[in-house]
């Protein structure tokens, strides 16, 4: 394990997740063949790992097809909190869907806190579980008015929890509310550990292998980048964004998010607990163990993806806020996350339609992947088994609350509508003789609109910028060097590589147009 041990009031030149940079996982193999199995599950990341763990426990033969290296997505990037705690939420699901939804929403994520971590103590996984008491907190009036009302909801709703004055941590607040008994781990320590019980169960994993399409039927088929078809009777789609949409519109009904996260040594001790912010921006605090030192990982700074700006200037708060709570000694890591949010807050889960029951779907976490993700590999394994599952209806993606979901839809689809129509105007006025090393931007080149890329050693890297997706135009994201998209939240390298979905081709040197990809027979879309 490499660590940038260095605190000197500059960013770390590469970003890098902890979780990924701490742990050798196996290599599995790509898909060469054509395969038959019970159940094939499309994304290698907490959802598809734990839904093949229960999967094969009920005898059942599982494939998993991960487009990249397993756990390197979301789940590798998250914050890992484990808590029923999610901001600010229950009073506004008590005033949405009513008081039945969001105590089903709390019980569910209880439930998969429990299921963690009775799969810790079952196979004895070393995995930095440790216990927290959770906190949401707020620094104004304002925000204290609506912890408030949050605590009556958790009365209301027989949640566990209390308001309280003041924080274990040094921080100015006007109060917070309190959930005891909540949890944080190492996330990759303890899917690793399931992978492993997986394959010796008889599952398959392969990695580097991109879902592209669905044959649909009595026996579905996943249809891969290199040819090969995998045949099942079921098909989960747990890959973070939805690579096969159906009729479902997902696109519509979901946008994607980035938030940035620091792992830093600080003078001052930390007292322990999770921690995050109601008031914007957001701040959110848990410690972890790195390299035998306590390590305190703050995050926040969320934007809609690809609408950023100067993505690099997302950590430079996080670091004032650090050190002028806790002192920073050393800064070792720093990366971002992607989440996609629905539009009611409750993730998809279940059928991708109705009319396609051997087609499910996981998606939607909305930032608290680690219990959501969890619960809904529990209910994708009961609708497999055909075993009765009381948050069926409450993660079912059919449902379509009036209020807020109407209001976001049309919010969030005008949105899309603007960027695709303001991408298609804009000028750059930027030329390639204007780059320095390691510097990215939106140029021209003979009246054509390209992405130009300067590496650190001199190399340039020139794409079109039309998303393969539906055709909107990208922005270059400084802080991790790809392009990304301002309408569905796609990313792709600097060399134009699929980074993040929904979009399946990479980005392409010659001027490509939406109807390239509306037009093509391996496309989801």
């Amino acid at each position: 394990m490499t660590t940038n041990n260095h605190y000197n009031g500059k960013l770390l030149f590469n970003a890098e997740s902890y979780w990924t940079n701490s742990i050798h996982l196996p290599e599995y193999p790509s898909l060469k063949e054509d395969l038959q199995v019970d159940v094939v599950i499309v994304g290698g990341g907490i959802t598809g790992i734990t839904a093949a763990y229960l999967l094969v426990n009920e005898g059942l033969k599982v494939a998993i097809i991960e487009a990249d290296k397993l756990l390197h997505g979301t789940t590798g990037h998250t914050s890992a909190k484990i808590t029923a705690q999610h901001d600010l939420i229950y009073d506004e699901f008590i005033q949405n869907a009513g008081k039945n939804t969001a105590r089903l929403y709390y019980e569910a994520n209880i439930a998969a806190l429990t299921f963690i971590q009775e799969m810790i103590n079952k196979h004895h996984i070393d995995c930095d579980f440790t216990h927290q008491d959770a906190y949401v907190y707020a620094t104004t009036e304002e925000y204290a008015l609506k912890l408030d009302k949050e605590a009556a909801a958790y009365k209301e709703l027989r949640i566990e929890g209390h308001l309280v004055n003041k924080l274990p941590i040094d921080l100015e607040i006007y109060k917070a509310l309190v959930m005891k008994n909540q949890a944080q781990f190492h996330p990759l320590k303890y899917l690793a550990h399931l992978t492993q019980i997986i394959t010796e169960k008889g599952g398959y994993i392969f990695e580097n292998t991109t879902a592209v399409n669905i044959e649909t039927g009595e026996q579905p088929v996943v249809l891969t980048n290199g040819g090969a078809r995998v045949t099942g009777n079921y098909v989960l789609s747990c890959s973070h964004f939805p690579f096969y949409e159906g009729a479902g519109l997902y696109s519509t009904r979901m946008h994607a998010e980035r938030s940035y996260i620091i792992a830093a040594k600080t003078k001052k001790e930390y007292p322990g607990g999770i921690y995050i912010s109601a008031d914007e921006p957001k701040r959110s605090l848990r410690y972890a163990t790195i390299n035998g030192e306590q390590m305190i990982l703050i995050s926040g700074e969320s934007h809609k993806t690809g609408q950023g700006g100067e993505t690099l200037k997302h950590y430079e708060p996080l670091e004032v806020f650090g050190q002028q709570l806790f002192e920073l000694e050393n800064i070792s890591y720093r990366w971002s996350a992607q989440d996609l949010i629905t539009l009611d807050k409750i993730p998809y889960v279940g059928q991708i339609t109705s009319g396609q029951k051997n087609v499910l779907i996981a998606t939607g976490y909305r930032k608290w992947g680690m219990t959501n993700g969890t619960a809904a590999a529990l209910l994708l394994r009961d609708i497999v088994c055909d075993k009765k599952n009381k948050y069926q209806e409450l993660y079912t993606p059919s449902r379509f609350h009036m209020n807020p979901s109407l209001k976001n839809f049309l919010v969030e689809n005008a949105n899309v509508v603007g960027h695709l129509i303001k991408g298609k105007f804009e000028m750059p006025q930027k030329s390639i003789h204007d780059l320095s090393n390691d510097e990215g931007a939106v140029i021209t080149i003979n009246s054509h609109r390209k992405g130009a890329y300067r590496d650190i050693e001199g190399t340039l890297h020139i794409v079109d910028t039309t998303c393969t997706h539906i055709g909107c135009e990208v922005a270059w994201n400084n802080g991790e060097r790809s392009w990304d998209c301002p309408c569905h939240g796609s990313r792709f390298s600097f060399t134009g590589e699929v980074l993040e979905g929904p979009a399946e081709k990479p980005l392409q040197k010659y001027d490509y147009k939406m109807i390239d990809n509306l037009t093509s027979e391996d496309s989801g879309y």
